[in-house]
């Protein structure tokens, strides 16, 4: 195909995914004497054949500039990034973001960059992170703009920086954590050079506020691909400063090979995990099967004979599991979720082979609250052995587990147990006003209730009075 014939070809596939808004606001532009372009993700997306959702633009106009070219034609304007060049738009059912040929760099200890406005597509689309996000389609007309060779990288899968790595990472360290992110969402591999200057240039990532690599890491996780790309985060030290409980779980192997390796094993968990989600990613689920062992490292004590033990790591891993999400700025839901979830992992293992209680049913289900589906997934995931007699046998248990959940849901609502009397009935019937005595009184209820399934009134308050006598609460 001749150079020629290539450019009408991109432009016509670029046309099935442009709509006809972008390139009437690329008239717009025309007219005022300013130019526009689709730039970065759009442009790469349509050409993988992807979906294009958000549509990004660059503009030699000024932020103040292109509010007044839009004025009158977005159906919505907001400004909330005009700081940084950045005008958002809706026209429509479509999302747009306009830029201002811009470059950004950070001061070594600062954690905002510096931006300055450019005049040149060109030089805009060499500050990108990747060579594969430096393509553009000037508008109106769909011209491609391919300066550093991005759809031969998108060919060969491979993320190159447009220029000199060390230059693009110094400028913003996120990129690197960018790279391990587009590995887990795209599934491409990252060039040598740029693998070297993220080894080289691995803590620069400090400088960057927690919420950017939150963002970032949660993408990753949500990826497509989340163990290649956090094999990029773990072979170029990325880990060590953005989740350094991940390379801390490869522990040394006995001799005899009698635990596992809990990176390696994670990891399959994680995969195991995803293998049962039902409506696309689930942050929480992936988050929880990836950190569901890192309290092993520190609970690791060894034995006579070579063995190993972890004894309590799931309760060390939750506390370890909400500390990290809480330095990355997590939701206090995602945080508490999380944790939860590394916490009870274990909790099936703890009743033997299927020598399950309606108590211990009623507890399990109590406990794990509106967590029940999740863990559900995660325990399942978490069996990982090659023994397939073994592997039989523990999903064999596990389906008899969740058939008792289910009869005793149907009994009993599992899901909305609470103890027989309510704060006020304990009130009233031991006499005492509110306050900490009722909160005692109300989990004996509670303990009465998930070790016995529901009582009577009569026998509850019975149970109530002896229990309040029992403790000085009442003669």
């Amino acid at each position: 195909m001749s150079n020629e014939e290539q450019r009408k070809a991109l432009a016509t596939l670029l046309g099935r995914v442009i709509p006809a808004e972008a390139e009437e606001l690329g008239r717009i532009f025309a007219a005022a004497g300013h130019e526009l372009a689709l730039v970065g993700g759009p442009v790469r997306d349509a050409l993988l054949r992807r979906p294009v959702k958000d549509l990004d633009f660059t503009t030699d106009a000024h932020p103040t500039r292109v509010l007044e070219i839009v004025e009158g034609w977005a159906d919505a304007v907001w400004t909330i990034g005009i700081e940084f060049g950045t005008v958002g738009l809706r026209k429509g059912e479509h999302l747009l973001e306009v830029t201002t040929y811009r470059s950004e760099t950070y001061d070594p200890k600062s954690r905002k960059p510096d931006v300055s406005y450019g005049t040149s597509l060109v030089a805009d689309l060499r500050r990108r992170d990747f060579a594969v996000n430096a393509m553009a389609a000037r508008l109106p007309g769909r011209e491609f703009v391919d300066p550093f060779g991005g759809l031969d990288d998108l060919r060969a899968q491979r993320l190159r920086t447009p220029g000199r790595p060390e230059d693009s990472f110094s400028d913003d360290p996120l990129r690197m954590l960018r790279a391990a992110r587009f590995v887990a969402q795209l599934g491409f591999t990252v060039d040598p050079a740029v693998m070297a200057a993220m080894k080289e240039m691995a803590g620069r990532i400090e400088i960057v506020s927690a919420e950017r690599v939150q963002a970032e890491l949660s993408k990753l996780i949500c990826g497509s691909h989340p163990r290649a790309g956090l094999a990029v985060l773990d072979a170029s030290g990325l880990a060590a400063y953005v989740l350094p409980e991940l390379p801390a779980l490869r522990l040394e192997i006995d001799e005899h090979h009698r635990h596992k390796d809990v990176y390696e094993h994670s990891l399959i968990v994680l995969d195991q995990a995803i293998a049962q989600e039902e409506d696309g990613p689930d942050l929480v689920l992936r988050l929880a099967a990836l950190l569901h062992d890192i309290g092993k490292p520190r609970t690791r004590a060894h034995l006579p004979g070579g063995r190993v033990s972890f004894h309590h790591h799931e309760v060390v891993g939750a506390k370890m599991t909400k500390k990290r999400l809480t330095a990355l700025k997590y939701p206090k839901e995602v945080i508490t979720d999380v944790s939860r979830l590394v916490e009870l992992h274990l909790r099936f293992h703890g009743y033997g082979d299927g020598e399950w209680t309606d108590s211990a049913v009623r507890r399990y289900v109590r406990d794990a609250g509106h967590l029940l589906p999740r863990l559900h997934k995660l325990t399942r995931a978490d069996c990982t052995t090659r023994n397939r007699r073994k592997a039989d046998r523990l999903a064999r248990t596990y389906d008899a587990l969740e058939e008792r959940i289910a009869h005793l849901a149907e009994q009993e609502e599992l899901g909305k147990i609470r103890p027989d009397l309510d704060g006020t009935e304990i009130q009233q019937i031991l006499g005492i006003p509110p306050g900490p005595l009722v909160g005692k009184a109300y989990k004996f209820l509670l303990d009465l209730r998930l070790d016995q399934g529901p009582q009577p009134k009569e026998t509850a308050k019975t149970a109530l009075l002896t229990w309040a006598k029992s403790e000085g609460v009442i003669d």
